[in-house]
């Protein structure tokens, strides 16, 4: 990456953190707020105020960036941002669940994730754009778990309300970073490998493959806001204050991160994706059964929070390997893209029945229904066919038609090691399904023309 790709990955990937920041802060705390708000005592309420943004996002995602292809990056980003905003400060300001669902209703509208996705793929050439791509997931990772360290630390300071406020502060403040650090480009144009395409929709959904994975980030998204609706009153009942739940979770968080780091080279590198993956389902199962009889011992939902979030960390980095690994090249982005709503969809859903089984059936129902969501996880993924050792390379090609862009892609095709190719002439970019042994890269670069001086930004 040259110092300009550095500078917009690092900026793009700090807009993501900083908005996914504001939603995942409040998990840990929130129901214990919700519950003292009139009409917080239907937990069924409280579920929807958690989840609602879960919903928005996954109807409005895809749209936004469409709509940044015809009106610009930026200023679906800034909308998005003031969306975002404008919920926090509504949230913050709520005196009722009813007007917590609205503002949370509100930051799910500000949907910039497709549009920060296609702006970084406008701003990166072909060959780094997997690496900034790599730098927004590990932003996100690295959010998620900060998060939940920073959430009663900082209930104890400002409250949830203040929480609220400071998330629309940073929305606002985010915007002067897309103003002044991330950089405008010359060129804003559609992206097979990053953008979801209306003429791919059907190829993805019929792709059983592809199903069973999105399948799985919804079960796991939706086990994640179920946990989160009933994990802080069982710590509570252990005589934890809200203000210390810190104290839980900053240990589970660092040593579920270092725990997860063996499976996935495992998984990567000597081709056990799925068994690692299968093996990591069945722990968070594990991890949710622990949960459910071990509620009176504060060290024993310690164990039971490592054990799933150590699964969850897994399954959270593989699945999107996954996805790149079976969806056809020219669907990629449509096939992130469905993948990506589809989790956002499970957030809401698992929110809202969490809190109607805690209402209707009693806490422990949450545990049951993630039990049993897991179970038919693991049954869904052992039908899963193996998955190949590959990876996917990204080349920037020179100006050309049509026609030499198809006869390209057959010279690439009959390379060593090649699975599968895609040459879009419009785009300047090759696109190569590789094997991870055996590939014979020095010919792809001789065959590819990179354009010395394309321009990729304006200022």
């Amino acid at each position: 990456m040259n110092a300009f790709e550095r500078r917009a990955s690092i900026g793009l990937a700090g807009i993501y953190g900083l908005r996914m920041l504001g939603l995942f802060i409040i998990l840990p705390i929130f129901a214990l707020y919700a519950e003292k708000l009139p009409g917080g005592k239907s937990h069924l309420l409280m579920g929807v105020a958690l989840g609602a943004y879960g919903l928005t996002q996954a109807i409005l995602q895809i749209p936004a960036g469409w709509m940044s292809d015809r009106y610009g990056r930026k200023p679906i980003i800034y909308g998005g941002l003031v969306l975002f905003a404008l919920g926090s400060f509504i949230a913050a300001s709520a005196d009722n669940i009813y007007w917590v669902i609205a503002g949370r209703a509100i930051q799910g509208a500000g949907a910039i994730n497709a549009a920060v996705m296609a702006l970084t793929a406008d701003l990166t050439r072909e060959e780094h754009r997997t690496k900034a791509m790599a730098m927004i997931g590990m932003t996100i990772g690295v959010t998620f778990s900060v998060s939940l360290i920073l959430s009663p630390l900082l209930n104890g300071v400002l409250g949830v309300p203040g929480i609220f406020a400071m998330t629309g502060v940073l929305a606002l403040a985010a915007m002067g970073i897309v103003r002044f650090v991330i950089p405008t480009p010359a060129i804003t144009r559609f992206h097979s490998d990053t953008e979801a395409s209306g003429s791919k929709f059907a190829e993805v959904l019929k792709n059983p493959e592809l199903r069973r994975l999105d399948f799985g980030i919804f079960t796991l998204h939706a086990i994640l806001m179920s946990v989160f609706m009933q994990v802080p009153f069982v710590l509570q009942r252990n005589g934890l204050d809200a203000s210390a739940h810190w104290k839980i979770y900053l240990p589970v968080m660092l040593i579920a991160f270092v725990l997860m780091v063996p499976p996935i080279i495992i998984a990567e590198t000597r081709a056990k994706l799925k068994q690692v993956f299968m093996g990591a389902v069945a722990l968070a199962m594990c991890g949710q059964l622990l949960l459910m009889f071990s509620q009176n011992s504060l060290w024993g939902v310690a164990a039971a929070l490592l054990i799933f979030f150590t699964a969850f960390n897994v399954l959270e980095a593989t699945l999107p390997s996954m996805i790149s690994k079976i969806a056809p090249l020219a669907a990629k982005g449509t096939a992130m893209g469905v993948y990506s709503s589809v989790q956002f969809l499970g957030a809401f859903f698992g929110a809202a029945v969490g809190g109607a089984l805690m209402q209707f059936v009693g806490g422990d129902a949450v545990f049951v229904f993630a039990i049993v969501m897991l179970f038919v996880w693991l049954v869904v993924v052992s039908g899963m066919q193996p998955l190949a050792v590959v990876r996917t390379k990204m080349y920037h090609l020179a100006q050309m038609t049509n026609a030499e862009g198809a006869q390209l892609q057959l010279q690439l095709a009959k390379l060593q090691g090649v699975r599968e190719v895609m040459v879009v002439a419009a785009e300047c970019m090759a696109c190569l399904k590789v094997d991870m042994q055996g590939f014979d890269e020095a010919t792809v670069e001789r065959l590819v023309t990179p354009a010395a001086n394309s321009p990729l930004h304006g200022d």
